[in-house]
């Protein structure tokens, strides 16, 4: 063994054995590190009152159940095309959907993009622990805690992102030094796992992240028969803007939020608390949707984090919220108006490990 192989070993034992094997530095098809959190797997009745005793579905890909998954500490950079979770960087933005995908799977088997099934087991356990993250929403504060900030990633008058886990252990998923950074604020993140097509709520199976998420294509998704619908008329306004009601779950699609055809641009948008979230009247909503943070798991309180929805063209998920939105980001902070194409400076990624794939 060189010196060097033995300072990248020793360097990731040490992380390792501090954390108590919380946090481990993992490499990737290059041998390059990357800082991941070890979530073992738990079940839902842990996490969900009245829920069933089985694992939460973050814990099963292909069928069979996995001890554990590990995600980024900390929102992702690129180098040669690849991510990384690296402390105190300035994350990456600018990113398309597809790339980001791509960016992940490429770093070789049981890499990929963190999907929805993985944020969303990782939000219920933050409720049910009593451990809701702060983070940066509010011009690299926290709104609640305007004494916790993170160091500012750019000089730019106009942006406040914060470089990675630059923020007080507060802003960590477990309110420890050893969790997950960044998941309230700072900037969006790519999921896969959940899309929207005009408005119908398509989902992966399980965690089955190899599924694929081509454009247009949904062969191996479950579609769940339900839409994100509209309580008001939507309108014909081309510019970025808050329409009139707020988002329903529906069996139709009878309020669409832009008129004017269903295309993938950025017009009218839905917005509401997710814990206000309803069903339309005699619409059944299936227990998965609470599964996967796509529904209120019961009436308390949720942050009052928001929901952003379009009932038009291809929609991909997007959580966490970004440094402007104050109460409205946080780990149920779902937005759900984001095409596939298009990079934007408010939306980066991170990357999830399958250890046993």
């Amino acid at each position: 063994m060189t010196k060097a192989d033995f300072e990248q070993y020793s360097t990731g034992f040490a992380v390792e054995a501090i954390s108590g094997g919380r946090q481990a530095v993992i490499r990737d098809c290059r041998g390059l590190p990357s800082v991941m959190v070890r979530i073992p797997k738990f079940y839902l009745d842990q996490v969900i009152d009245g829920a069933p005793h089985i694992p939460h579905p973050a814990f099963v890909v292909d069928g069979k159940e996995r001890s554990e998954i590990w995600i980024s500490k900390y929102l992702n950079v690129l180098r040669d095309g690849l991510a990384y979770s690296l402390p105190a960087q300035d994350p990456v933005i600018d990113v398309e959907f597809d790339d980001a995908m791509k960016a992940c799977s490429d770093k070789g088997p049981g890499w990929h993009l963190m999907t929805n099934a993985e944020w969303a087991a990782i939000a219920l356990w933050c409720r049910k622990a009593g451990k809701m993250p702060r983070g940066n929403n509010m011009d690299a504060n926290d709104l609640t805690c305007p004494w916790e900030y993170g160091v500012k990633a750019t000089e730019d008058p106009e942006e406040y992102r914060t470089l990675t886990g630059t923020g007080p252990d507060s802003w960590n998923h477990d309110g420890s030094p050893w969790g997950i950074a960044d998941l309230n604020g700072n900037i969006w993140e790519w999921l896969d796992g959940l899309k929207l097509i005009n408005g119908r709520i398509f989902v992966h199976e399980n965690n089955n992240y190899g599924t694929g998420n081509i454009e247009g294509c949904t062969d191996g998704w479950i579609d769940t028969g339900l839409y994100f619908d509209n309580t008001e008329p939507g309108d014909d306004n081309q510019a970025f803007h808050r329409v009139a009601g707020h988002p329903i779950i529906s069996d139709t699609r009878e309020n669409i939020t832009y008129t004017g055809g269903d295309e993938g641009k950025l017009h009218g948008v839905s917005c509401m608390p997710f814990e206000e979230l309803e069903a339309k009247p005699g619409v059944e909503v299936p227990e998965l949707f609470k599964y996967l943070a796509l529904y209120p798991a019961d009436p308390g309180d949720h942050g009052r984090d928001g929901l952003l929805v379009r009932n038009y063209g291809e929609r991909v998920g997007l959580r966490g919220g970004r440094w402007q939105w104050g109460e409205e980001a946080g780990v149920f902070c779902l937005a759900l108006g984001y095409q596939h194409r298009g990079p934007d400076s408010r939306i980066g990624f991170r990357v999830a490990y399958d250890s046993q794939a």
